[in-house]
């Protein structure tokens, strides 16, 4: 097979998924838009060399809806002979959008492909596709549907994490966020979002809060012990999991992955389509891989998908550098950590989606991006990306500098 390689990758700052936020007047079309023309300007791309577009999106929706990768493609200029597909693994679809392109490329059936993913959580809300699982008892019982942040406390249970942990882990990651900024550590990948007359909308990430510390974050109420406790879905945890007495309720809006808008964009490509472009390669995809976890947990799916994928690229934890594991909690990170007692300084060092937010389907481009910029930073040479995923499942993808 071909090898896939990474050109370029840009994306937007990202924006408070409130009405108030920076960048709820753009439209998914928009931010979509915005980082397929910046990765084509930038480049001198020509659009004739690409074979498709490929953007995920969690929720596509109203405007988000009808195939909005090619929508996009066509609003940033990219020409009628450019296709696009759109497509959903919850908040893994940027990453294998992807893992997608690659796939195609490394299978010689394109030569340059455009991949990321777009999610505008403050005009179209977060659930607003719907679906079966959470209502529908023949799927919801039998895989012990609860509500994320559920989860997310019954692996803290679980696992052994308390309170002090998970809140202590939440502030590192707004410090790491705060340091990555001031050292322009974002500034190659981030293109500024301007509204229709060139005033700058945004220019850098809007949910951050570096002053965070454990004192404020001890004042913040546990945010899903009321769904658990009255909403019945801990009994529904200890039924899945009955070696845990009781859930212990510690995430919250501080030690959770923000809700906001964002979009970004990979270029991938062959050798032979990079050379046609005059571009030079920065990465190469190594391997990927996707797996299913286990539902009721849901959200241990990156410990799983890692031993698949290292084992795909015939790997072992110490060949990686540097991991971007989503922060979507705390949690999360706090186990994949633990299952492979690994130094947390290689783990996230510029911060998460706990102190930058998740904008679902682009974020998986968003953290394969970061991985790349930092492998560049520190000389580093290899870096595993990874995703929790709803209803239970993993996605990883691990890249080698060039």
């Amino acid at each position: 097979m071909a090898d896939a390689f990474i050109y370029d990758h840009v994306r937007t700052p990202r924006g408070r998924g409130k009405p108030d936020g920076a960048l709820h007047e753009v439209s998914s079309l928009g931010l979509a838009t915005h980082v397929l023309r910046t990765l084509r300007e930038r480049n001198g791309l020509d659009p004739g060399l690409v074979d498709d577009v490929v953007l995920g999106c969690v929720d596509p929706v109203g405007e988000a809806g009808g195939d909005i990768a090619r929508a996009a493609a066509l609003a940033a200029d990219y020409g009628d002979g450019v296709p696009g597909v759109q497509i959903n693994r919850f908040c893994a679809s940027g990453l294998d959008a992807v893992n997608f392109a690659s796939a195609q490329v490394m299978a010689g059936q394109q030569d340059m492909a455009v991949a990321g993913g777009v999610e505008s959580m403050s005009r179209v809300g977060i659930g607003a596709s719907g679906g079966a699982w959470p209502v529908d008892p023949a799927i919801a019982i039998k895989s012990y549907f609860m509500p994320q942040g559920v989860s997310a406390d019954l692996i803290a249970t679980k696992y052994g994490f308390g309170r002090d942990q998970v809140d202590a882990y939440a502030v590192e990651s707004q410090r790491r966020a705060a340091r990555a900024w001031d050292e322009g550590r974002f500034a190659r990948a981030v293109a500024p979002v301007e509204d229709v007359n060139g005033i700058v909308l945004l220019a850098r990430d809007e949910h951050m809060r570096p002053q965070a510390d454990m004192q404020s974050l001890a004042a913040l109420k546990p945010a899903f012990a009321m769904m658990g406790e009255q909403g019945g879905f801990d009994a529904v945890a200890i039924q899945a999991h009955p070696e845990v007495e009781r859930v212990a309720h510690v995430h919250h809006a501080g030690n959770s992955s923000g809700i906001v808008d964002g979009a970004s964009a990979v270029l991938v490509g062959s050798a032979e389509a990079g050379r046609a472009a005059g571009l030079t390669p920065r990465a190469r995809i190594r391997a990927f891989a996707n797996i299913g976890s286990e539902p009721a947990l849901m959200l241990t799916g990156p410990v799983d998908v890692t031993r698949k994928v290292l084992r795909r690229a015939g790997m072992e934890i110490g060949d990686i550098d540097l991991f971007e594991v989503n922060e979507a909690f705390a949690a999360v990170v706090l186990r994949y950590l633990q299952a492979f007692e690994l130094d947390p300084a290689r783990v996230n060092p510029n911060g998460g989606a706990i102190a930058m937010g998740h904008p679902l389907g682009a974020t998986g481009a968003m953290l394969l991006g970061t991985a790349l910029d930092e492998l560049e930073r520190t000389g580093g040479a290899t870096a595993l990306v990874t995703l929790c995923i709803g209803a239970g499942m993993g996605t990883a993808t691990i890249i080698e500098r060039v």
